[in-house]
C-alpha cells in the first residue's frame, strides 16, 4: 500500500509539473501573439497616417499642409534610419549603440509629432504661423541626426562590404594560382623525364663508342706489329716447327728410367 501511495504521489506531483509548464507555454505563446499582433496593427496605423499625411501634403495648402509636411518628413527620416541600422545590426554589432541614440531620438521626435498635431487643430491662423518655424526647426535638427546616423552607417556597411570583397578577390587569386600550379610542376616534371630518357641513351651509346674503341683496339691490324705475319707463317713451315717443338719439350723414357 504504500509503495502504491508513493508512486500515485509521484504520478500527481508529475501530471501537475506537466500541467504547469502547459500553462507557462501557452502564457508565453498568447503574449508572443499578442506581441506581433500589437506590432503589425501598429505597423498598419502608422502606414495609414503616412498616407493620410502626405494626402493632406497636397490637398490642404498652406499651414495645415506644411505640418503634415513637417510630420510626414519626421517619419519618413525615422522609419528609414531605423531600417538601416536594425538591417545591418546582425553583421555589424556597434550599430546597437546607434539604435540606442535613435530610440532617444525617436522620443524627442513622438513628442514633436504630438505638438505639431495639437497645432495642426488650431483654429487660430496667427499662432500657427508664430509657432511653425520653432517647431519646424526642431524637426529639422531631429531629421538632420537622424540622417546623419542613417548615412554613416550605410558608409560604414560599404565599406565593410568592399573590405570584404577585395579579401575575397585576394583569397579566390591564391586560389586560382594554386588550381595552376599543376602546369609548372608538369612542366618540371616533363623536363626531368626528358633528361633522365636522355641520360641512358646517351650512357648507351657512350658504352657502344667505348666496346667499339676497345674491340677496334683489340683487332689485330696490319701494320702493328701484333698484325705482322711471321716467317714461318709466310713460307708454310709453322705446323712442323710447332710439331718440332712439341717433340723436344718431351721428355725421354730412357733417360727418366737410368
Amino acid at each position: 500500500m504504500d509503495v502504491l501511495g508513493v508512486m500515485i504521489g509521484l504520478g500527481l506531483l508529475f501530471g501537475l509539473a506537466v500541467l504547469a509548464l502547459t500553462v507557462v507555454g501557452t502564457v508565453k505563446a498568447a503574449k508572443a501573439v499578442a506581441v506581433k499582433v500589437e506590432r503589425h496593427e501598429a505597423n498598419a496605423r502608422r502606414a495609414v497616417e503616412n498616407v493620410t499625411l502626405k494626402a493632406k501634403t497636397y490637398t490642404k495648402p498652406g499651414p495645415q499642409g506644411q505640418i503634415s509636411a513637417v510630420r510626414l518628413g519626421l517619419r519618413t527620416s525615422l522609419d528609414g534610419t531605423r531600417q538601416v541600422l536594425e538591417s545591418g545590426l546582425a553583421q555589424d554589432g556597434q550599430l546597437s549603440e546607434s539604435l540606442t541614440l535613435l530610440t532617444r531620438l525617436d522620443a524627442h521626435a513622438a513628442e514633436l509629432d504630438g505638438e505639431l498635431r495639437i497645432l495642426e487643430r488650431e483654429p487660430d491662423a496667427g499662432r500657427i504661423a508664430a509657432k511653425l518655424p520653432e517647431l519646424r526647426e526642431r524637426a529639422e535638427r531631429i531629421t538632420h541626426s537622424a540622417e546623419t546616423m542613417r548615412w554613416a552607417a550605410q558608409d560604414r556597411m560599404h565599406r565593410f562590404a568592399d573590405d570584404e570583397l577585395s579579401r575575397l578577390s585576394q583569397e579566390c587569386e591564391s586560389e586560382a594560382g594554386a588550381l595552376r600550379h599543376w602546369d609548372t610542376s608538369g612542366a618540371a616534371a616533363s623536363g626531368r623525364g626528358a633528361s633522365g630518357a636522355g641520360a641512358p641513351a646517351g650512357g648507351a651509346a657512350g658504352a657502344a663508342a667505348g666496346s667499339a674503341a676497345r674491340e677496334k683496339s683489340e683487332r689485330p691490324g696490319l701494320t702493328d706489329g701484333r698484325g705482322r705475319p711471321s716467317a714461318e707463317e709466310l713460307l708454310g713451315l709453322a705446323d712442323p716447327v710447332a710439331r718440332l717443338a712439341q717433340r723436344l719439350r718431351k721428355p725421354s723414357t730412357g733417360s727418366s728410367a737410368g
